[in-house]
């Protein structure tokens, strides 16, 4: 993966996203999952976000996707979380059953070019500088 750049930055912000449905029910199928990955593609271009790589199973979204230095994970993961809710329930009555889409947690782990042992080393010799 390359780094980005611009006016005063060089960043590598990327993050592997976990959530789930409430009670972790498998809603995620068939017309529900096709309209929940075009849901997040879209917000994710209005932010300037690049999906990496998207995975819908029945009961939970694995999301890859990179991001500007400005945006925290919590903030990515609500908007994408609140953009789905909203428009899947309007959409798709059923999904209103539940009392909510999805559950308030979620995983999130960031990941770059570099291992953290790397990272580790490199900064543990410029000490011997």
């Amino acid at each position: 993966m390359e780094y980005q750049r611009d006016e005063h930055r060089v960043h590598l912000i990327v993050y592997h996203l976990v959530w789930t449905p409430k009670r972790r029910k498998a809603v995620l199928v068939g017309e529900v999952a096709e309209a929940c990955r075009q849901l997040m593609a879209r917000k994710c271009e209005e932010q300037g976000w690049h999906i990496i790589e998207l995975a819908i199973q029945p009961d939970h979204i694995h999301l890859f996707v990179r991001v500007w230095p400005s945006d925290s994970v919590a903030e990515v993961t609500r908007q994408l979380k609140g953009v789905t809710s909203r428009e899947l329930r309007k959409r798709y009555p059923a999904l209103k059953k539940l009392p909510s889409l999805w559950t308030r947690s979620y995983f999130a782990a960031t990941a770059g070019n570099v291992s953290s042992e790397t990272i580790q080393r490199y900064i543990a010799a410029q000490k011997g500088r």
